[in-house]
């Protein structure tokens, strides 16, 4: 019996949706705090400067994480050790780029009046150099299918960011700056866990080779432009409404838009999971499996998605209340979160089309369907807020860069192997109910 439940335990599917269940657990607890002790627009830009700086941070994300996963998992030893020092190196140069850029960026603080991005411009150097060790650690552990370490890292640094959090309140010294330094503080001491650990592979460094660091370039150039242009959606919607709504505005959009973590944790679990099992496929040339694989993930998530969307759409003003406080409670969040949740149901179609395209060597196919979708986000927002003259608008525009998403990534997909897109969901039920049976049996409802 133990051993059962040690395999269960052990099943990496089950280890990522935990990892990814508990970091948005505590990103949720630490999202209600912040809410509950800054006023709405203190919140509003502490949630600006956050937006900002994650976007920044996906051309380093963009170009090593996809990248790194796929040379790395699965390869020889020789060759993971020239991936871990070519990622070293490239992680190292574009984190120097980025505090360079620092520099002159602080000489900009005199002609800047809004705080989120004064915030960023003071900030953004130190905070990039604090990541970076934490940030290569995540992305070894996923090639290697070590789950149970990214869940480490993950508890460490968000544990360690809402117990600094807690204390400041206690000491009644929480405010926007001293919030950025908890964020800060918590990634510099997790990045240093990561080294001590030795999970970070930091000795490769110098076994970096010229042809490691030109293929990572080679693929991260496409998807890194895919990262930071889908990124940018968050980011435009938050520079619009910071804008033309103000910084009260965007805090109330961003709670509706943060309880979205109900579809991202299991999203991002399968997705961390389930790419080295395309890369896998695409390697062996089984393209019967790949699309198969493809269609098991996209349509299952959105068969199990369906019963949480409808709870989400009831319960959305306990949930606003819940997690921001009676503040937000008589405020366009929780119809926000109802919008972003029905939404949601093309969510999974829309990450695993993507994500095949990388895994099949078409990174610039998604490049430019997201700057495609990038350029209808923004039209479609300064159209709803026109229209509506409040965060609906923004919230309404969201479906469309969504439906051409999977538009286009079905039809290329469809193009490397033919299958019906109706298809997926019927795949995805059929697994859906061997996923609802083995829990019922008391199996792994994950199979490895």
């Amino acid at each position: 019996m133990w051993q059962k439940v040690l395999k269960i335990i052990k099943n990496k599917h089950l280890l990522s949706l935990v990892g990814n269940g508990v970091m948005s657990l505590l990103g949720m607890i630490t999202t209600a705090i912040i809410y509950r002790y800054l006023d709405k627009a203190e919140a509003g830009k502490w949630v600006f400067f956050l937006s900002t700086l994650l976007l920044i941070d996906n051309i380093r994300s963009g170009f090593l994480t996809t990248a790194f996963i796929k040379f790395y998992a699965g390869s020889e030893q020789r060759r993971k050790i020239e991936i871990a020092g070519s990622t070293w190196a490239i992680g190292i140069g574009i984190t120097g780029v980025l505090l360079l850029l620092n520099i002159p960026a602080i000489g900009l603080s005199d002609y800047v009046k809004d705080e989120g991005l004064l915030l960023f411009f003071h900030w953004f150097g130190v905070t990039y150099i604090c990541t970076l060790p934490m940030f290569i650690a995540s992305c070894v552990v996923q090639g290697e299918l070590r789950f149970d370490r990214l869940l480490y890292l993950r508890i460490c640094n968000q544990g360690l960011y809402i117990s600094f959090i807690i204390t400041l309140i206690v000491m009644r010294k929480l405010s926007l700056h001293t919030v950025l330094f908890s964020y800060m503080g918590a990634a510099a001491i997790t990045s240093a866990f990561a080294l001590v650990m030795r999970w970070t592979r930091f000795r490769t460094l110098f076994k970096f080779t010229r042809k490691g660091v030109a293929e990572i370039f080679n693929f991260g150039k496409y998807s890194v432009g895919t990262t930071l242009s889908s990124n940018m959606f968050g980011t435009s919607d938050a520079y619009i409404i910071n804008f033309m709504l103000g910084p009260a505005a965007l805090a109330i959009y961003n709670l509706g838009q943060s309880l979205m973590q109900l579809v991202e944790i299991p999203l991002r679990s399968f997705a961390a999971s389930g790419m080295p099992v395309l890369s896998e496929a695409y390697n062996v040339d089984d393209r019967n499996w790949l699309i198969y694989t493809m269609k098991k993930y996209a349509g299952m998530l959105t068969v199990l998605l369906i019963p949480v969307v409808i709870l989400a759409v009831i319960f959305a003003d306990f949930a606003i209340s819940l997690i921001g406080g009676g503040k937000y409670v008589h405020t366009e969040a929780a119809n926000v979160f109802r919008l972003f949740m029905t939404f949601a149901l093309l969510y999974p179609a829309d990450r695993f089309f993507a994500l095949s395209l990388d895994v099949i060597h078409r990174p610039q196919v998604n490049f430019y369907k997201v700057l495609i979708m990038l350029a209808a986000n923004i039209i479609f927002d300064f159209a709803g807020v026109a229209v509506f003259k409040n965060v609906y608008g923004i919230a309404i525009s969201t479906v469309f860069p969504v439906l051409i998403a999977v538009i286009v990534g079905y039809w290329y997909m469809n193009k490397y192997q033919k299958f019906s897109f109706w298809d997926t969901y019927v795949v995805g039920f059929n697994e859906a109910k061997l996923f609802v049976k083995n829990v019922s049996q008391g199996k792994s409802p994950f199979r490895s």
